[in-house]
């Protein structure tokens, strides 16, 4: 299928499975959260200049 065609199709290309919702608002890997967390609090970033 072309890109043309895709656009024009009124089937979705990409199908959710409708199993996933049981982790909607679940933590799945909270040691991985804790961590960005964690790396977040320590990144500096750089700051925007606004011109007046």
């Amino acid at each position: 299928m072309k890109v043309e065609d895709l656009n024009k199709a009124k089937i979705p290309v990409v199908k959710i499975n409708k199993k996933l919702e049981e982790f909607k608002g679940k933590i799945l890997f909270p040691e991985k959260l804790e961590l960005a967390n964690k790396m977040l609090d320590k990144v500096k970033l750089p700051k925007v200049e606004t011109s007046k």
